[in-house]
């Protein structure tokens, strides 16, 4: 069996330590690791290889949005990873996670659907599950 190269994340920029509690949404560029909480939206930067490592003291209540995630924690809400989806053994995800490579330890935990895309923007699906086109501002479906 042919094995990939070894993912290398990026060197961490960026720590939330333990016992800090962010209310708001979080952009970061880099390597992000985190140990506290976030209750918002995370979201990396795509030229950066963005990587969010989250321990296992640490939690994300909104949707996460990177190229990587490695997590150990918990996150309740939807994974958006371009990349790669780490789930160590204390992991845990109450949400749908889309990936491209996914790695799930024994003891992990999804709570929620795991959808595989090699598209670099997973496709948004509507209430009846057909893929739903996004609205742009200003524009207008024609119903009345």
């Amino acid at each position: 069996m042919a094995r990939g190269k070894r993912f290398k994340a990026p060197k961490v920029s960026t720590v939330i330590g333990h016992g800090t509690v962010i209310i708001g949404d979080v952009e970061f560029s880099g390597g992000l690791h985190l140990d506290g909480a976030v209750r918002g939206n995370v979201s990396g930067d795509q030229e950066s290889g963005s990587t969010l490592t989250v321990s296992e003291q640490g939690a994300v209540e909104g949707d996460v949005r990177v190229e990587n995630l490695i997590l150990n924690g918990a996150v309740v809400g939807d994974v958006y990873a371009n990349e790669r989806v780490e789930l160590a053994a204390n992991a845990r995800v109450t949400g749908t996670v889309y990936y491209r490579l996914l790695e799930m330890a024994m003891g992990a935990e999804v709570n929620g659907q795991l959808v595989h895309s090699d598209e670099e923007e997973p496709r948004l699906l509507g209430h009846d599950g057909d893929a739903a086109t996004p609205e742009l501002p200003g524009e207008s479906t024609g119903n009345t």
